[in-house]
């Protein structure tokens, strides 16, 4: 009996040591951006489906997946902005998986249909406090945004030229946040993921064209953003991680990506 339990116990070592023994083997963790938890769980999906490989998602953020990818913690991190110079230095690599439009959202209840990039930079700098200035109702503007670190507000800001200049009243840390917020709200605007805009809330055209798979692709739409693939520059993805990446980077990856809303990078 106790040889049997020797047995047993250095087997459960090498089951413990060898990837192969182990569950992780069959796993892969993705970690980051808030936006691309809809295209990711629809890939994760059909890839879990036909290869039994589970895949899990942390949404903490850009900033804080592409940290998860440096210290080791997750195999890929997700980002819906473009690394930085001094976060390419530190070894990592930047993938685009898709583009996406940042949708211009308000209360259903408000009148306004359409502004330009330089009518919305004016909101969210403070230049233009009520709506009655642009033809709205007579109320203060309410600035909803995204948390520093966020690559949706990175985005919105590159693209309206704002950066470190928007007076938003509430700057929260999840699309699902700011959809929620404006959606009860009569004057509040803010900015999402067009994939992840739900009818609670009215998105605006932007200088009269309307975020499509369509205007992203051919870039008549203006605010829209990457959504990138973190990894490792000199290290291996696992076996399952790497079979993960191949997938959603390939042709075979399209459909799943365009029902989720943004248009495929390949």
């Amino acid at each position: 009996m106790k040889k049997i339990i020797s047995i047993f116990a250095a087997a459960l070592v090498m089951c413990t040591t060898f990837a192969g023994c182990s569950s992780e083997k069959d796993s892969v963790a993705t970690d980051g951006s808030t936006s691309m938890e809809k295209v990711i769980g629809v890939l994760g999906e059909t890839f879990e489906n036909d290869t039994g490989i589970t895949v899990t998602y942390n949404p903490t953020g850009s900033g804080s997946g592409i940290k998860a990818v440096a210290s080791g913690s997750c195999d890929i991190g997700l980002s819906s902005r473009d690394l930085k110079e001094e976060e390419k230095a530190q070894g990592l690599t930047a993938t685009i998986l898709a583009y996406d439009g940042i949708a211009i959202i308000v209360n259903p209840e408000n009148p306004i249909s359409d502004l330009d990039v330089e009518t919305i930079a004016k909101i969210y700098t403070g230049e233009i406090k009520n709506w009655s200035e642009i033809g709205g109702n007579d109320s203060e503007i309410v600035l909803i945004g995204r948390e520093a670190g966020s690559g949706t507000r990175d985005g919105f800001e590159s693209i309206t030229d704002t950066e470190d200049n928007c007076k938003y009243r509430q700057e929260l840390t999840s699309t699902g946040d700011v959809i929620t917020t404006v959606a009860g709200n009569p004057s509040a605007i803010g900015y999402a993921s067009v994939a992840s805009v739900k009818d609670t809330v009215k998105m605006l055209t932007v200088g009269g064209v309307a975020p499509t798979e369509d205007t992203i692709k051919d870039g008549s739409y203006v605010v829209q953003r990457p959504f990138v693939l973190v990894t490792k520059t000199d290290a291996e993805l696992s076996e399952s991680a790497q079979k993960f990446f191949d997938y959603i980077t390939s042709e075979d990856a399209r459909g799943a990506i365009s029902s989720a809303g943004v248009v495929a990078a390949n």
